[in-house]
């Protein structure tokens, strides 16, 4: 074979050579550019939200911290410009002041029995409701759930007054039973929420445990109470605090100061004390009002993540 005839192959040049324009191919821009800009979306997103939150946690949160700040004030500084969050000087005394200027511990006794009452025995009572609505086999269940519901449509004012003469008739008025007793028998929209919670629930699971012998009532404590606590402790929360703040119901029913709930003493304390510009010892019965319901939501917080979850998982 002649020297003419030999191909001489031109050695490979290294990729570091190639240009990135080279290697970069018809797609357009190298390889992990488009995560880099979606991780950097997704963080721009995520500070955006948390700004979002954070004003929005601010603005919820002010009035409270300008509550407890106020019944720290003497009665000139609540009326100080600028005003001052932080009080100077404290006046712890206002927080001893409360027990005596009026019967704020009546008023929280009976506010506690009342509260605690409807909302324990009827969450119990609408979750078991909810489960005959939402499982067992009866006749018309849905025209009576209907029926139910349609009791949301009444307006309230339209019953007060034959409440009021039924209450009266049997001798409740000046007690607490007409605040307590129509809720042991449950909450309509408790009712509504659970029973829409348990359609989720498959009904094999409830046949299954009657297959094997299980009465509903061991269904419901085994099964289904389980599977509709965050639900039942989210309700819970809104049931208490609508107890808790009630004020129209008390004012129709209760007048004597020994039967009276805390939302009376603290607008008994409003209409004396206003008068005086004591603000300060009013802001400190409404801060200790406040205290229950938020030691209720903190007690049951993670139930109501939990909750939230769950809602969104389905949905």
């Amino acid at each position: 074979m002649s020297a003419q005839n030999v191909i001489t192959t031109p050695p490979l040049e290294p990729t570091d050579a190639i240009p990135a324009a080279a290697r970069r191919g018809p797609s357009g821009p190298p390889r992990g550019s488009g995560q880099r800009s979606a991780k950097a979306g997704l963080k721009l997103g995520n500070v955006i939200t948390t700004l979002i939150l954070s004003v929005g946690a601010v603005i919820m949160i002010a009035p409270l911290a300008w509550t407890f700040s106020t019944s720290l004030k003497t009665k000139e500084g609540v009326f100080e410009l600028p005003p001052q969050w932080i009080p100077d000087p404290f006046v712890w005394e206002n927080y001893a002041r409360i027990w005596t200027a009026g019967p704020l511990l009546t008023g929280i006794q009976n506010s506690l029995i009342v509260a605690c009452s409807v909302t324990i025995i009827g969450s119990l009572t609408s979750a078991l409701a909810a489960f005959a609505f939402a499982k067992m086999r009866m006749p018309f269940k849905n025209v009576l759930f209907l029926g139910l519901l349609s009791g949301l449509m009444i307006p309230f004012p339209t019953l007060m007054i034959p409440q009021f003469t039924i209450f009266a008739s049997i001798g409740w008025v000046d007690t607490l039973l007409p605040l307590i007793v129509p809720g042991l028998f449950g909450n309509i929209i408790m009712i509504f929420f659970l029973r829409q919670f348990l359609n989720s629930i498959p009904d094999s699971i409830v046949e299954a445990a009657r297959i094997d012998g299980a009465s509903y009532l061991q269904i419901f404590w085994t099964l289904i109470m389980p599977a509709i606590r965050p639900a039942l402790a989210a309700q819970f929360i809104l049931w208490f605090m609508a107890v808790w703040n009630d004020y129209l119901a008390p004012i129709i029913y209760l007048n004597s100061p020994g039967t009276q709930t805390l939302q009376l003493v603290i607008a008994n304390f409003n209409a004396q004390y206003a008068i005086q510009t004591d603000y300060p010892l009013i802001m400190a019965a409404s801060f200790i009002a406040l205290l229950p319901v938020l030691i209720v939501f903190i007690v049951f917080q993670r139930q109501i993540i939990e909750s939230i979850a769950l809602s969104g998982s389905k949905g």
